[in-house]
């Protein structure tokens, strides 16, 4: 009976349920990318400031995402979903709104973004330990709905661009508003499908949750702040050179509304075929997850080099990015995967809000730093990405070890 409760519990509504949230929020972020050259346009606004209607969503994240982390495990991890979905859905009508009736928007537009992204901060992060209390201690059958989840994260990303641009060809500002239509899908696929396990027991106190919350990381903050580091380096990698390539697209290589969202969708699929085919061949193992790793920083940090290079040729550019959105699709679910295998489920909500924080920070520097550097150092800091790469990956050699996801288990009992 236990097990097909189980079952029922996590049924393809419930990952359909699941997967829409990150695809929600993922929307949410990366569709007004190759549309910031027209906001720009329309609301008078410089290259930075443009970047920052980007850069606020993930702000707010970043600082509200352990604090969702810490109220998912302590009251549940529907109770925090909902509510951060209904924030994003009024964000989304705010910054809409505004830019529709307002004649300068641009402090509301940030305003609408802030409130979706501590939408972002209770949603997105909590995806993870809901999916590991879901499956229990059953490793290969968390990689593979983890992969699944990534897979609808990246998915998200190959769509933005082109539904973003097709949205704002009809107007300007729709794409506003059409983040708070999928998040009131998302809203109701939640409520209706996401049966979550009921506690057992009574979550600790406060106190004793930091202390244990310090605990692992004393014992297990080796491995677990290289997966951190990694994190942010991925989405300042991917976000800058989004935003790069939005802004190149337009200037160098004349290509515009939709045809650009193509042409930005393509080293995106590369990332989101890499993430599904990788988060199937895992399967909880911790050596492979380990090879992943190796291997596709190598292919990173050997990718992001030659972006600047090759930036008015656009068959070598396409090539090059797309190589690289294939190694950082690998490396996303090996990251979650880690995380939410190695941590105990009573830790597990504030240890994953800590790493998805970790990626918002990466998020939030992308696009601006990208907007600073790109018309004088751009090569120089392509160049210095690659060397960032490089000392993440002797940092992997020594920090992860093969037997991690064990001993964080033990650490904490």
């Amino acid at each position: 009976m236990a097990d097909d409760a189980q079952e029922q519990k996590v049924s393809k509504w419930c990952l359909v349920s699941m997967a829409s949230i990150p695809l929600v929020m993922t929307l949410g972020n990366s569709m007004l990318i190759p549309v910031l050259p027209i906001f720009e346009k329309k609301v008078g606004i410089s290259s930075f400031q443009s970047s920052m209607i980007i850069t606020s969503y993930s702000i707010a994240a970043i600082f509200l995402i352990p604090v969702a982390g810490y109220l998912s495990d302590r009251y549940g991890r529907k109770v925090v979903i909902l509510p951060s979905l209904i924030l994003a859905f009024i964000g989304g009508i705010i910054a809409g709104f505004a830019s529709w009736k307002l004649d300068n928007p641009f402090t509301w537009i940030v305003i609408g973004r802030i409130l979706q992204g501590i939408g972002a901060a209770g949603a997105t992060p909590i995806i993870l330990p809901l999916v590991g209390d879901l499956y229990k201690d059953d490793d290969k059958k968390t990689s593979s709905c983890l992969g699944i989840i990534e897979t609808s994260n990246t998915f998200g990303k190959v769509l933005s661009p082109i539904l973003g641009a097709a949205f704002a060809a009809f107007l300007w500002f729709l794409p506003f508003f059409s983040i708070s239509f999928f998040s009131l899908i998302s809203i109701v696929l939640v409520f209706y499908f996401i049966k979550a396990p009921k506690k057992k027991e009574e979550p600790p106190k406060f106190k004793v949750f930091i202390k244990k919350t310090k605990q692992i990381f004393s014992k297990e903050g080796k491995w677990l702040y290289t997966v951190f580091l990694i994190g942010v380096y991925l989405m300042l990698i991917l976000f800058g050179v989004l935003f790069f390539l939005s802004d190149i697209f337009e200037k160098t290589h004349d290509l515009y509304g939709v045809k650009k969202g193509f042409y930005l969708a393509i080293p995106l699929f590369g990332l989101c075929i890499s993430s599904f085919v990788t988060g199937k061949l895992i399967k909880g193992e911790l050596k492979v997850m380990k090879m992943v790793l190796l291997f596709s920083l190598i292919m990173t940090s050997g990718t992001v080099i030659f972006i600047g290079m090759v930036s008015e040729k656009l068959l070598w550019l396409l090539v090059i990015t797309t190589l690289m959105g294939i190694a950082i699709g690998a490396i996303l679910p090996t990251l979650d995967a880690m995380i939410t295998e190695g941590i105990e489920k009573e830790e597990r909500g504030t240890i994953t809000s800590f790493y998805s924080s970790s990626r918002f920070i990466g998020v939030a520097l992308g696009p601006p730093g990208m907007s600073m550097v790109m018309k004088n150092y751009l090569n120089i800091s392509y160049f210095t990405a690659g060397g960032i790469g490089v000392l993440l990956l002797v940092l992997v050699l020594f920090m992860i070890k093969t037997d991690q996801s064990k001993k964080a288990k033990e650490s904490i009992a």
